[in-house]
Formats: C-alpha cells, sequence, structure tokens
C-alpha cells in the first residue's frame, strides 16, 4: 500500500518506480534515435492485462492505453533506482507480467488511445516489491523525522521542535546541494503523489522526515533524503458520521468551526485503550506517571509503560529513542483498529489530515479515538492535537510518517 500509512514512506518505494522510469525515459531517448515521423508517445504506468501482443497499461495520470508490440520493438529490464540501459538486460514479451511498471515510447495512434511500440523499459513487479522493503527499512533505520519549528537557509539547518512528550531536544536536519527534497501534495497522503520540492518550500508548522547519518543521541541528521508536508492538526468531538459518504463530521476545539473530512481505504482508524490515554494525560499536565498503580512486568516496567515504548531500566526495548520519549510510530501499530461505523456522536477524536483542497475536502490520514482524558489535559487542543504529529509520514511503514 503505497499511502502514508505504508510507507511509508512505500516511504521512497513507489516514489523510486516514478523517478526510475523517468530516468529511464531519458536513457531511451538518448538510445533510440528520433521517430520517424510525428510526435513520439512515452507513457509510464503499470500493466493491467495481456493479450497476445498488446499490454493495457494503466497510466499514472490514471487513463488506459493499450501498448502493441512489433517485432522489432526492443524490450530492456531495469532494476528500481537504474538510471541508465548500458547494462540492462533483453527482455521478451512473454518475460512480462500484469503488475510491471513499464515505460514504453513509440508512436500514438487510434487518436492517443494506442500507442505503437519502437521500445519499452520493464520495470518487474518482484523488484519494486524487494526495493520497497529496503526502503522501509532503511527510512527507519537511518531516520528521523517530526514537526518544524524553525528553517534557517543560510546555514541548511532545518530545527524540527521536541516531542510533546518527554524531555528530548530538539533535532537539527541538515540539508546540502546534494539533499533530494520531496514535498507532499495537498489533497493525498499517498507518497507517489509527493513532487520534487525545494528546501524554500518549507516552513514552521510543517513535518518532516529526513534520512541519512545521525549523530549517537538522535538529535542530528546529515540528511540524503528529505519529505516534507502541510497537514492538519484537528482535536474535537465528532458531530456526525456519513458512513455512505465515508465522511465525518468534527467540531475543532481550536478554531471553534466544524471540519468534514473523508475516509479513505489509505486512513488510519485506531482507539486509543483507557489506561494508555490516561497516562499521556498525566505527562501532558507535567506529572510523571511512575507513581500510578500499574502491574509491573519482569523487566520492571508497568504494562502503560511497555504499552507505550518505554525502555525498561536497564536498557532500550527498540521502540524508543536513548533517553528520548514513547516511539508512538511503534505504539500506534499496537492499538486496536476500529471502522467509522464504530465511531458516535460526541466521541473525541484526534486527527491528523491533509490540507485539502478549493474543490477536495481534508483526507483523514490518522484518526485516533478514546481520547477523552488527553483532551481534558490540554484543554486548548492544540498541544494534544500535535501529539499525532510524528505518525503523518510513516517511517518504518514507510513513508510516507515521522516517527520520532
Amino acid at each position: 500500500m503505497r499511502s502514508v500509512r505504508t510507507a511509508a514512506l512505500v516511504l521512497a518505494g513507489s516514489m523510486t518506480l516514478g523517478l526510475a522510469c523517468r530516468a529511464a525515459s531519458d536513457a531511451t531517448q538518448e538510445a533510440q534515435p528520433p521517430a520517424s515521423a510525428g510526435v513520439t508517445a512515452k507513457p509510464v504506468g503499470t500493466v493491467k492485462a495481456l493479450s497476445g501482443n498488446v499490454m493495457t497499461l494503466t497510466t499514472d495520470a490514471g487513463s488506459t492505453v493499450n501498448i502493441l508490440i512489433q517485432d522489432s520493438t526492443r524490450m530492456v529490464r531495469i532494476a528500481p533506482g537504474q538510471k541508465d540501459l548500458k547494462d540492462a538486460p533483453v527482455i521478451q514479451l512473454q518475460d512480462v507480467q500484469v503488475g510491471d511498471r513499464i515505460l514504453a515510447r513509440g508512436q500514438p495512434s487510434d487518436g492517443g488511445k494506442s500507442v505503437v511500440a519502437s521500445s519499452i523499459v520493464v520495470m518487474k513487479e518482484s523488484d519494486v516489491t524487494a526495493k520497497q522493503e529496503h526502503d522501509r527499512e532503511d527510512w527507519q533505520k537511518r531516520g528521523l523525522g517530526g514537526l518544524v519549528s524553525k528553517v534557517d537557509a543560510g546555514s541548511g539547518i532545518i530545527t524540527l521542535s521536541a516531542p510533546v512528550l518527554g524531555e528530548a531536544k530538539p533535532v537539527a536536519i541538515h540539508v546540502s546541494k546534494s539533499t533530494v527534497f520531496r514535498r507532499y501534495s495537498p489533497d493525498s497522503i499517498k507518497f507517489d503523489d509527493a513532487k520534487p520540492g525545494t528546501l524554500d518550500q518549507i516552513s514552521a508548522g510543517d513535518q518532516l522526515r529526513g534520512r541519512g547519518v545521525r549523530n549517537a543521541d538522535g538529535t542530528e541528521l546529515t540528511a540524503e533524503e528529505v519529505v516534507s508536508g502541510t497537514f492538519r492538526n484537528i482535536a474535537g468531538a465528532v458531530t456526525s458520521i456519513d458512513a455512505g459518504n465515508n465522511t465525518i463530521s468534527v467540531m475543532d476545539l481550536v478554531t471553534r468551526n466544524p471540519v468534514t473530512l473523508r475516509i479513505t481505504g489509505d486512513s488510519q482508524l485506531r482507539k486509543l485503550p483507557l489506561m494508555i490515554a490516561q497516562r499521556v494525560a498525566l505527562r501532558l499536565r507535567g506529572v510523571s506517571p511512575e507513581g500510578a498503580s500499574a502491574a509491573s512486568g519482569p523487566d520492571g516496567r508497568s504494562s502503560a509503560d511497555a504499552k507505550l515504548g518505554q525502555p525498561p531500566p536497564n536498557g532500550n526495548t527498540g521502540n524508543s529513542r536513548p533517553g528520548g520519549p514513547p516511539d508512538f510510530q511503534q505504539m500506534l501499530k499496537r492499538m486496536p483498529a476500529v471502522a467509522l461505523a464504530d465511531l458516535q456522536k460526541g466521541d473525541a477524536v484526534m486527527i491528523v489530515a491533509t490540507q485539502g483542497t478549493a474543490s477536495t475536502q481534508p483526507t483523514a490520514i490518522t484518526l485516533l479515538s478514546g481520547v477523552e482524558p488527553i483532551l481534558s489535559a490540554s484543554p486548548n487542543s492544540s498541544r494534544a492535537a500535535m501529539l499525532l504529529s510524528p505518525w503523518n509520514l510513516g517511517g518504518g511503514d514507510a513513508a510516507a510518517g515521522a516517527a520520532q
């Protein structure tokens, strides 16, 4: 799944497809002579069906194109990330399967509904899957992220604010001319809808994740790649649910205005157990939850601390940064999923959503219910709403989030 949830990042995996195919497009143009006449078509997309010498392609733009294979059509296979065709092996039509990614080049026909291919570059679905898995692991292992508090273009430092909970320090993301920037679209939660970006597009309040070399205590990262976006943090009470149209309306406690959001198959709907919500509320009030009564496990942690991702007294479980706050990305994975039909009018929720546009409603990325104690602990709700910030761009599940 190529949403924020599957980063997933997906973070970088699915984007790799488009970039690799575009790179291959440039290489193909260099390797192939100009078309003999007319305009050359270069559709990029996924193979939807195969019949005889015809591939049916669903393009990245959402259209359907028939690719006609001739005896003279040259077909090569490239790996994700490969930027030229020098070492690309030649393959045959029977080597192509539904789900593979292709870039075709040739003469359009039938009013643009078909392309007579002179060359085709193929990226196997199995190669893409392996690349995505590698990228997900790398973003989780070498990534840091959170909410942007300051951008200093002169020094090339983006400062991420300290987590809402815990005593962790702000994070400094160092960028340079070699850093690759990506920017989420305002109406999409899919990483592959992100566009190439620039440093000057990033501003305070954005959510960001960088991948690169980080220091020992996780307070600095020299970024090879950065993905950022402007998302909405909403906290409030459910006012209505339209299951037929997959929408939910919430009264935003900060703006005092109603907000209607779309729920899609990519939206994460989770419920926070009462015990966990109460302990988070204590932290928001500045009270250590250590005094709260809870059964301790064999490693000295309470069951609530274990669920929060707190490290045991003698070490780090890997669910939180050394000496840092709980890793909410890991915590979210363990929370029970809920359906839209499970929510009721009056339920307290915290939501991370896309900005939306003039013509599209915001789309919920993550919706967390069971948060009544948290909103009670933070009456203005803005601080509570930012608790979800680290989950937006997916880290280990992808990109698309920004796990601390």
